[in-house]
Parts: C-alpha cells; structure tokens; sequence
C-alpha cells in the first residue's frame, strides 16, 4: 500500500504540476503580450499629445518645449515637416533613422505604429501626423528603448517564478496529505481483508463516508458478516449430517447385531427387521435430499418449463395424498381459478407441493383442515397451502428453511422429519424464479404462500 500511495502522489503531481505549468505558461503569454500592447499603446497615445499641442501652436518654441519634456523622459521624440526632413529630436538621430523614412501611404489622423518588435529591436516606434487646417505640416515620431519593457517582463517573469515554486511546494504537501487521506482507508480495508482470510471475521471500520470508498468498507464488513454466518452455518451442517448419519447407522448396526447374535423368536425378529428397514430407508431419503441440495448448490440441476394448466395439476397431487388425508381424517378443500397457465417445471413443482402438503398432514391433528387455493392478481399467480395444524412459534419463523433446522426436535423421528426438506423447497422456488414466504401462529395453524410470474406473450412464442 506503501507503493499505492507513491505511485498515486506521483500521479496527482505530474497531473497538477503539468496543469499549473500549462497555466502559468498561459497566462504569462497573455500578460506579457497585454503588457507590451499597453506600452505601445501609451507610447501612441504620448505622441497624439504632442500632436495635439503642436496643431495648436505650431512653431519654434512650442516644438523645443515638446523636445524638452521628452529629453527629460524614458521616451523620445523626433520631429519632422511633411517632406521628412527632421525639425527636432530628442537625442542624437543616428538611432533613430531606420524608423524615420516616411510611409509610402497616408497615415490617419489617429498615427500608427511602425515598431512594436519589443524582445529583439532595440526600439518600439509610433508615428503621428500633424494637420494645420486640414493641411499636413509633419510628423512625430515617439520611440522608448525596449529595455524599460524587458525590464518590465523580468519583474512578471519574477513574479510568475515565484508563484511557481509557491504553487509546486503548496501542491507537493496538498498531494501528501491527499494521497494518504485517499491511501489509508485503503490500508485499513487490506488488513481487514487479511484478517478475514485467517478466518477473523470480526472486523469493523470507522464511520465510513459517504463515497465510492465507503460504500467498499460497507460491503467488506458485509462480506466478513455473510463469511462468519456461512461458517456457523457449515459447523453447523457438519454437526448435523453428522448426528443424522450416525442415528441410523447406529439403529441399523445394534439391532443387525441383535439379530444375528441372539436367538428370537420369528416375531421378534420381524420386529427388528422392520426397525432395521424403516432406518434404512431414512437414511436413503437424507442421502436423496443431500445430492438434491448438492445439485443446487452448484447450479447442476436443471429446470424444464412447461405450459401447465394448474387445476388437472393439482387435482393429480391431492389424488396422491389422498389415503394421507383420510387416514388422518383431515378436511382437505382445493380451490383454483379456471384456466390458470403456469410456466413451471412439473416434477419440481409437484415435489414442491407434495413437501408442503406433507408437513401440512404431518403438523396436524385428526380432523385438521387443509386448503389448497390459487388465483391469479397483479401479473402474478398465487398459491397458497393453509394449515389448522400446531402452527410455528415466532421465534422459529426466520429459521424454517435453514438446512437441519427443526422446531421440534423432540418429535423428529416420530414425524420421520430430515430437516432439508424446507430448504429443498426453497431452492425449488427460486430456480423458478418466484419467491416463497410464510405465516404462522402457534395453536392456529400455518400458510405457505408462493407466488409466480404470470406467462407472458414471450413464453407463449417460446412454447
């Protein structure tokens, strides 16, 4: 995580510093270039002045008083009549006379500027002319040394250096506390992780914000929840199928060795045997549910949906459980709307509602009720399986389909109960995509309700 950060500091200065150098880059031009076209422009404005006290007295000492002043200043002035010919100048004129060679063209009233090469001539220049009632007199010529601008362009360039250095170090200590403020939730969540893989579940982090990186610390603790829960749950499994194995198997061996060893009588010994088979045949039934629940687990089992009409399908299943019901004397009622299509596959769904029905029959008293009813609302189809038998305690509720889970464990082998069928159901129903929920309370009964999308126009060219 170290390299983590580095290599994210690094990357926020390369990006910012070339962001800041492109910037001040930039703007640098623009204020040099701004600076240089304002001094020009002063330089122009300074000769339309003179101009415009020229025009108004236009002789000898007026034009030694404009020299004057500018002898005086960071700028000069050359004055010449409308052939050129030079009247006055503020210094010597040899450095001035490649400026001096009057326009082929006529200059506005406004001037011009001849020279405004500032970083390699050694002058910026402008030119005026000089009108006396509408007639031309001459010209002023204004020029300042490029030195006073390059002067001007060191003392920005100073500025923007400094500015520069303050921007880097500012941003060098900004990226540093950056890197690690990004950095170190980050640290944290890979020894969360790290403990999780030793089998530490119990991990936890500060109040997380509310981004992108708290959002992960939720789901890593999320993640180390859902991880302790399935451990609990495997120990748990292991405990179980464990005990369950060992029940029977223990059955089967005392009482084949009770056979074999002593001298019974044939009833006894039929006795036994019965024993020895209903034991057996136990232990069959939990190997079946166990591959059926290894199936499910890694998605190896298949779902082949057809086009059930659900009242002739019903109406088989409770014809199978019929001796069930009247041995136990129990008044069973089925009621299903006509003409209800169900895009199912058939064995699972029977399997699925013989498993309810059966816990219906085996969790009531004689004489109970039974309802079996489905119907169609809100593009969904119901169906609902609703017991008066000895209901489930509340507490009991939330754990119904966890695998090996029984409410009464003290009746469990009487009820010849594994524990996965429940679980199995569940299954059943989400590889249907539908969902299955539950009622119930204790002394008055218990209704399983599921509920399944209705056929849609794309099942029916499917099918």
């Amino acid at each position: 995580m170290k390299n983590l950060s580095i290599k994210l500091g690094i990357l926020f200065f390369v990006i910012i510093f070339s962001l800041i150098t492109s910037l001040l880059f930039y703007l640098h031009k623009g204020i040099a270039d701004i600076r240089a076209e304002e001094e020009i422009e002063a330089l122009q404005a300074r000769g339309n002045s003179h101009r415009s006290v020229l025009e108004k007295h236009f002789n000898e000492d007026t034009i030694d008083h404009v020299v004057l002043m500018e002898s005086e200043s960071r700028t000069d002035v050359v004055i010449t009549n409308q052939s050129g010919e030079i009247i006055q100048a503020s210094k010597e004129i040899e450095q001035f006379e490649k400026y001096i060679p009057l326009p082929e063209q006529q200059i506005s009233r406004e001037g011009q500027v001849i020279e405004n090469n500032w970083k390699t001539e050694p002058y910026i220049a402008t030119i005026s002319p000089i009108y006396l009632q509408n007639k031309l007199m001459g010209y002023i010529f204004m020029f300042e040394n490029t030195k006073s601008v390059h002067l001007l362009m060191n003392s920005l360039n100073e500025h923007f250096l400094l500015a520069g250095i303050l921007s880097v170090i500012f941003t060098f200590i900004i990226i540093i506390f950056l890197s690690k403020g990004i950095t170190k939730p980050l640290i944290t969540m890979k020894e969360a992780t790290y403990q999780i893989s030793k089998g530490n579940f119990s991990v936890s982090f500060p109040k997380a914000s509310k981004d992108e990186l708290g959002d992960l610390a939720k789901s890593i603790e999320s993640l180390a929840t859902e991880l302790n829960y399935l451990k609990q749950q495997r120990s748990e499994f292991l405990a179980s199928i464990s005990h369950e194995l060992r029940t029977p198997l223990t059955y089967i061996k005392g009482y084949t060795d009770i056979v074999r060893k002593r001298n019974l009588s044939e009833e006894e010994q039929k006795k036994y045997l019965t024993i020895i088979s209903d034991e057996t045949n136990r232990l069959s039934s939990l190997i079946k549910e166990l591959f059926e629940l290894a199936k499910m687990d890694q998605n190896t089992f298949l779902i082949h949906k057809q086009n059930l009409e659900l009242f002739p399908f019903l109406e088989k299943i409770v014809q199978k459980l019929t001796p069930a019901l009247t041995e136990k004397n129990i008044h069973f009622t089925l009621e299903c709307e006509p003409r209800i299509n169900l895009m199912a596959d058939p064995t699972k769904l029977e399997q699925i509602i013989i498993n309810l029905l059966d816990n219906a029959i085996k969790y009531s008293t004689d004489g109970a009720k039974i309802e079996l009813k489905a119907w169609k609302g809100k593009g969904l189809i119901h169906l609902t399986i609703e017991d008066s038998g000895k209901g489930i305690p509340e507490k009991d509720l939330p754990f119904i389909f966890n695998r090996f889970y029984r409410i009464d464990k003290s009746r469990t082998r009487s009820l010849g109960g594994t524990g996965l069928g429940l679980a199995i159901v569940q299954e059943l129903v989400h590889a249907h995509d539908a969902e299955i929920s539950v009622t119930s309370k204790e002394g008055v009964g218990t209704k399983f309700e599921l509920l399944f999308k209705e056929k849609t126009n794309e099942d029916n060219l499917i099918n």
